[in-house]
């Protein structure tokens, strides 16, 4: 385990570096601390809530990433087309039959915990009685989710995934049925039973939709976690997000999106991004993840491994987090479960393990239980 204490400061962030002291790459933080007081929420285990994009995935491997740029598509970003532009893109592959997989970042993230062991339930809405929507039904149902779902007209929403070759994703999304799910569709009742509230960052285009949400959540006194998921959507959204991030407890971002929110890079992005939360957590790919938690910093380190997907790394990460938490784990064991469930899911193409995957990766998950520490005070 590896951490540092840091005090972090309640104004404009000011970073000194004393040459004689201390050595390259410690940097010392000055003011007082402004430490949010809510340890006490994570003691403790409970079932886990989700809401998200209820998509289904439409992954494809691109030759080149030419087809990007005459589409216009940012590589690695997430960008929202019409049906008549998901049309199109389709069409260049109708030759090709796709892999699907239920997908929406969030959905990933609460299909892993339920494979990792813990009680989960989704809200998204879907189509009324397409194909899509009642694949989606099912696979949540198969591995034990229970689904809160509200069906439309609209058909279910799709996210053509286009893998690059150097393993990169870009996503081009058509909503459908997804873009139509309200804050009045919300049942308060539904929320009461779970402890743990998780949210996919790509819901913040949705400002009424979280903004009741998280009304909703906090009144049931749950611990929220909220995942970025995309750079472009931080940029575009980031006035809100800084409106809402007082009522997240829990934060995930990887490089980009840290930078994108926050301006700076690495452990700067996670003091800044740990001003606002309980918990900020920044992944950093190959070189691990940076967790702070109240005044302590831990580095989790991550395996060397062969990388053939990047699709879903960040579901599965906050997956083995979340788990850890509802388990009563520690930081460095949910930190540790996280990285374990992300570097394995990393080897596999499309954004979840399969179910042979998770005999080889469960009794690994199962030793760092064993380790089980407490929450520090």
């Amino acid at each position: 385990m590896v951490f540092l204490r840091v005090r972090i400061p309640s104004g404009p962030l000011k970073i000194a570096r004393k040459k004689k002291d201390v050595p390259t790459g410690i940097l010392f933080f000055l003011l007082g601390s402004s430490v949010m007081e809510q340890n006490h929420i994570f003691h403790g285990d409970g079932m886990i809530l989700g809401m998200g994009n209820a998509l289904v995935d439409l992954i494809f491997q691109l030759p080149s990433d030419d087809v990007l740029t005459q589409w216009q598509l940012q590589k690695g970003s997430m960008t929202l087309i019409d049906s008549k532009r998901a049309g199109l893109i389709l069409q260049y592959f109708n030759r090709t039959k796709p892999e699907l997989a239920t997908g929406g970042s969030a959905s990933n993230t609460i299909t892993s915990i339920a494979a990792l062991g813990g009680k989960c339930g989704f809200i998204g809405q879907i189509g009324r009685d397409d194909t899509y929507g009642n694949f989606y039904i099912t696979d949540l149902e198969k591995h034990g989710i229970t689904p809160y779902f509200q069906r439309t007209e609209a058909p279910t929403g799709m996210a053509i995934t286009l893998m690059s070759p150097d393993t990169e994703r870009t996503f081009a999304t058509c909503l459908g049925a997804a873009a139509g799910l309200s804050g009045e569709s919300l049942d308060p009742a539904v929320f009461a039973r779970y402890r743990y509230f998780h949210i996919e960052g790509y819901m913040v285009q949705n400002y009424a939709l979280m903004e009741k949400a998280l009304s909703i959540a906090k009144a049931a006194g749950m611990v929220v976690s909220l995942d970025l998921a995309s750079f472009n959507i931080v940029h575009e959204n980031r006035d809100f997000l800084i409106k809402i991030l007082p009522q997240v407890d829990i934060i995930f971002a990887n490089e980009e999106e840290a930078l994108a929110f926050t301006g700076q890079k690495d452990l700067e992005a996670l003091i800044a991004l740990s001003r606002s939360v309980a918990v900020a957590v920044v992944k950093l790919g190959a070189r691990g993840s940076l967790i702070m938690y109240q005044d302590k910093l831990y580095h989790i380190n991550a395996d060397k491994v062969v990388k053939t997907d990047s699709n879903g790394a960040g579901d599965s990460y906050a997956a083995g987090f979340l788990y850890g938490l509802s388990r009563g784990l520690g930081v460095q064991e949910c930190g540790e479960i996280a990285s374990t469930v992300a570097t394995e899911v990393v080897q596999v193409t499309g954004p979840k393990l399969t179910h042979e995957h998770w005999k080889n990766v469960l009794p690994r998950i199962r030793e760092i239980e064993n380790r089980k520490t407490a929450w520090p005070e």
